[in-house]
């Protein structure tokens, strides 16, 4: 599962400024739903997980591009339905 922070937090854990992580927003540099989301309009959260792999893997688009599959992948809202269970009565 993955951890979602807010612009402080990011700050310290990147050390990177406010300013950059403004702009890395809003350049698209980071994709609005996978390396962050807006709570409202006042509030973002930052993927502290795919944010790490992209700070690893800048220069490598394809390795990190894996790595937001299988995020996606293991969102609980693309997980199979299991079916219920019948017991015989």
């Amino acid at each position: 599962m993955n951890t979602f922070i807010d612009k402080r937090q990011a700050s310290q854990s990147f050390n990177l400024s406010n300013t950059t992580l403004k702009k890395y927003r809003l350049e698209g540099i980071w994709i609005e739903g996978i390396h962050w989301v807006r709570i409202n309009q006042r509030c973002v959260r930052y993927n502290l997980e795919l944010i790490q792999d992209w700070l690893h893997n800048c220069q490598d688009p394809i390795a990190h591009q894996r790595a937001i599959e299988h995020y996606q992948a293991n969102l609980l809202s693309n997980q199979k339905k299991q079916g219920r269970i019948r017991h015989k009565a």
